[in-house]
C-alpha cells in the first residue's frame, strides 16, 4: 500500500488515503515518486473543467525512481531515474503519422482505465491524466516513462514533465520566437515562468510579463522578464507602449481565460503571433471581427504540451539545466506534502505563487 491524494468526485475535496497498487504488467513500469508539481491542469480536472473519470488520483508532473518493470520493458530498469510523460504518443494514429505526436489521438486513453484501488473498500481508482503522481508510487505504461538525463536534480526534474516542456515548446516550437523579438507573457505561474526563461534562452529582446498579482514581479524578472505589468483595463496599451507602440512580436497566453486571450491578441503587433497555452473552459468564448482579422494580419494558434516531442526535447532541456541557462528550483515557491495540495489549488485560484512542489 502507498499513500495518495484521492479525488472522490468532481468538485469534492482531495482525501489523503492508502491505495493498493498492482505489480506492473507487460509493458508497464512502477515508479517511486521523488516529487510532483501541482499544475493548474490538476485543478481543472478536480473542478470538471477538464474531464477525468473519478474517483481518481490526480497529478501528472512528476519524477522518480523505477521500482519494477513488467515484461517487455527494456528502455528503463529498476533504480533508473525517470520523468513521467502524461501524453505518451501511440506512434500509429493519424497525428503521430504526421509527426505531430503532441496531438496523439490515443495519448489520453490511460486516464479512462482503472489502475489501482482504495485500500479501505477496494473501489477502483483512475489515474489522473494517465500518470497519477500525487502518490508515493504509481504504475504507468512504459511509454509514459522517460529516462532522466544526467546532471538534473531528481526533485527539480518533476517540473520538466509539464511546466517546462510546455513553456519551452510554446516559445521554441509553437511561437518560434527569434532572437531580438519582443515577447509578452500573460500569466506568471509555473508555465509562465518557464515561458519567460525560454524566451530569454531564445534570445528575445524585450520580455514583458503580465499578471494580476503585483507580488509576482520579482519571480518574473528573475526568470527573464525585462518589464512587468499588473493586469488591468489598459494592459494591451501598456504592452504596446513598452514595445515601441506597435505591440509585441509574440504574445503567449498562459491563463486560459477569454478576456486574457483577447488582451494578448490586442497587444500583439500587426503581423505578429499570439499563442494560447492556457486551458480554458467551454464557456470561455473569444470574439474577433472579420475586419480586424484582415487588418492586423496576426496569427492566433493553440499549443498542446508545447507542441513538444518529450523524448527529443527532454535532453535539450537537461542541457540547458546543466549549463545554468534554465533554473528549475527558481520556479518553485513552496515545498509541500500530499496534504498541502488543496491549499496549493486555492493559491492558484487566487493567482498567488509560482509552482508548488510535492516532495516525498
Amino acid at each position: 500500500m502507498v499513500r495518495a491524494a484521492v479525488l472522490p468526485a468532481v468538485n469534492a475535496p482531495l482525501v489523503v488515503a492508502e491505495i493498493d497498487l498492482p505489480e506492473p504488467g507487460p509493458g508497464q513500469v512502477r515508479v517511486r515518486l521523488a516529487a510532483a508539481g501541482v499544475c493548474h491542469s490538476d485543478l481543472s480536472l478536480s473542478n470538471g473543467t477538464l474531464r477525468q473519470p473519478v474517483p481518481a488520483v490526480l497529478g501528472h508532473e512528476g519524477a522518480g525512481t523505477v521500482v519494477a518493470v513488467g515484461e517487455g520493458v527494456g528502455h528503463v530498469a529498476p533504480g533508473d531515474k525517470v520523468v513521467l510523460n502524461w501524453a505518451p504518443a501511440c506512434g500509429s494514429c493519424h497525428f503521430c503519422g504526421l509527426g505531430e505526436v503532441w496531438l496523439c489521438a490515443n495519448s489520453g486513453n490511460a486516464a479512462a482505465t482503472p489502475y489501482a484501488s482504495l485500500a479501505a473498500d477496494g473501489s477502483a481508482l483512475h489515474p489522473g491524466l494517465g500518470t497519477a503522481v500525487f502518490a508515493e508510487e504509481t504504475v504507468v505504461a512504459a511509454a509514459a516513462v522517460l529516462p532522466l538525463p544526467e546532471g538534473v536534480p531528481l526533485t527539480d526534474a518533476a517540473l520538466l514533465g509539464c511546466a517546462v516542456l510546455t513553456g519551452y515548446g510554446a516559445v521554441h516550437h509553437a511561437a518560434a520566437v527569434r532572437p531580438g523579438e519582443s515577447v509578452a507573457v500573460y500569466g506568471a505561474g509555473g508555465v509562465g515562468l518557464a515561458v519567460l526563461q525560454s524566451a530569454r534562452i531564445a534570445g528575445a529582446g524585450r520580455v514583458v510579463a503580465v499578471d494580476v498579482a503585483a507580488g509576482k514581479e520579482e519571480l518574473a524578472r528573475a526568470a527573464g522578464a525585462t518589464d512587468f505589468v499588473v493586469a488591468g483595463e489598459d494592459t494591451a496599451k501598456q504592452v504596446r507602449r513598452l514595445t515601441g507602440g506597435h505591440g509585441a512580436d509574440v504574445a503567449i497566453e498562459c491563463v486560459g481565460r477569454a478576456d486574457t486571450i483577447r488582451t494578448a491578441w490586442s497587444s500583439t503587433r500587426r503581423g505578429g503571433r499570439t499563442t494560447v497555452v492556457g486551458i480554458g473552459g467551454q464557456d470561455q468564448k473569444v470574439t474577433f471581427s472579420a475586419l480586424e482579422l484582415f487588418y492586423f494580419g496576426r496569427t492566433l494558434s493553440g499549443c498542446v504540451y508545447g507542441n513538444c516531442d518529450p523524448a527529443q526535447d527532454l535532453p535539450v532541456l537537461a542541457g540547458h539545466v546543466r549549463e545554468g541557462r534554465l533554473d528549475l528550483s527558481g520556479m518553485v515557491t513552496e515545498h509541500i506534502g500530499l496534504d498541502g495540495i488543496p491549499a496549493a489549488f486555492e493559491a492558484m485560484t487566487a493567482g498567488r505563487g509560482g509552482r508548488a512542489l510535492v516532495v516525498f
